[in-house]
């Protein structure tokens, strides 16, 4: 007598070292809220800030944001687990004090829903690759190329994609030669936005209005990065993203953009902006763009896409200038996850519900292998 097929088993795995931790978690929560249970077997894998591994609670609304803006964390004291690096029996090991280490059984996919360094720039990426499990999203040079706001430029440039003027200044080079980095900034102008080079969620970006704020901003984007990037303001651009994933065998399909409106006294899309409930931020989904100007940010977002060797999903970030030119701001291979976060928002509008979004992510995983490919 035949034994039952087992459900593919999908880790979820969340939380992490960057100062994403949050915004991890509240993705993690609505993706074990929406992921079909009667198809996956689901293991919440969540990585505490000081990058302990634990089994963590399968409870979406623990990982919720408060409702006075209380952020979650993943619980570090809870059973660590491990990812057994046999290539042959990729299973899940929970150890707990004073136990025997048990295993869960092998895992099929994980999901990672990290965001930041350690997660999203290709080493969680290369560990997976390593140990040979499957996983959703981008493989190990298109993640690290898609953090990295500075490399990521000079693949798209490369491509013929249109970016904006943009410097690079490391910690190091600050405290060496002060000066020369004040004349690579006065190169590209004033007002600019200085940002930790391999960050997100806009966390330690800021606006120098001129000269005298350059310290002030490159001081905060080192507080997150030791390389800041220091680009062009876009006087007048609007902000509009589009949502692009891969296709099993043709090319990558792109959902209707979205345009982000900022309300209240923030001057560009801030932290609290895109994530405090208080906040007046607006999202017009879809975007009111002239026709023929949606059509090419469609073709770009998939053209940009393909340049950095994207897999599964991206979320690609325009500027559209007020003579109605595009110019692309930044490639996010896990953008935000929750059900209104603009990524499942503009898919939801192109006809792809969220649920149906998570289990198309978690198919295309499981149809790809890891390696060279």
């Amino acid at each position: 007598m035949n034994e039952p097929r087992r459900k593919p088993r999908v880790a979820v795995v969340f939380g992490g070292r960057s100062s994403e931790h949050a915004i991890s978690c509240i993705t993690a929560g609505s993706v074990l809220r929406a992921i079909d249970r009667e198809a996956y077997d689901v293991v919440p894998v969540g990585i505490a800030t000081d990058g302990r591994w634990v089994l963590e609670a399968d409870d979406p609304e623990r990982l919720a944001l408060g409702g006075s803006g209380e952020l979650p964390a993943v619980d570090g004291e809870r059973a660590a687990i491990v990812l057994s690096p046999d290539r042959e029996h990729t299973d899940l090991v929970v150890s707990e004090p004073s136990e025997p280490p048990r295993t869960l059984g092998e895992v099929d996919v994980v999901f990672p829903l990290l965001h930041g360094p350690w997660g999203e720039d290709g080493t969680l990426q290369g560990m997976l690759e390593m140990a040979g499990v499957r996983y959703v999203g981008s493989g190990v040079l298109a993640s690290a190329v898609s953090m990295d706001k500075a490399y990521m430029k000079v693949v798209l440039a490369a491509a013929g994609l249109p970016v904006l003027p943009s410097v690079t200044v490391t910690r190091h080079d600050w405290e060496r030669d002060q000066l020369g980095c004040q004349a690579r900034a006065e190169q590209i102008g004033y007002p600019l936005f200085v940002k930790p080079a391999r960050g997100g969620s806009s966390i330690g970006i800021s606006k120098a209005h001129d000269a005298s704020e350059l310290a002030g901003c490159l001081e905060e984007a080192f507080r997150h990065d030791p390389k800041a990037l220091l680009e062009t303001f876009a006087d007048g651009a609007r902000e509009v993203e589009c949502g692009v994933l891969q296709s099993l065998d043709g090319p990558p399909e792109t959902s209707v953009p979205a345009e982000i409106r900022i309300g209240g006294d923030h001057e560009f899309y801030d932290f609290e902006a895109k994530y405090l409930p208080e906040q007046h931020t607006e999202l017009d989904v879809p975007a009111d763009l002239p026709e023929e100007v949606a059509k090419e940010l469609r073709t770009l977002a998939a053209r940009a896409f393909e340049a950095v060797g994207c897999e599964g999903l991206a979320r690609v970030d325009f500027f559209v200038m007020p003579d109605g030119s595009l110019v692309v701001n930044e490639l996010n291979t896990m953008p935000g996850f929750t059900p209104t976060s603009m990524f499942p928002l503009m898919w939801e509008a192109t006809g792809l519900d969220y649920p149906a979004l998570v289990d198309r992510l978690v198919k295309l995983a499981l149809a790809r292998d890891t390696g060279l490919r």
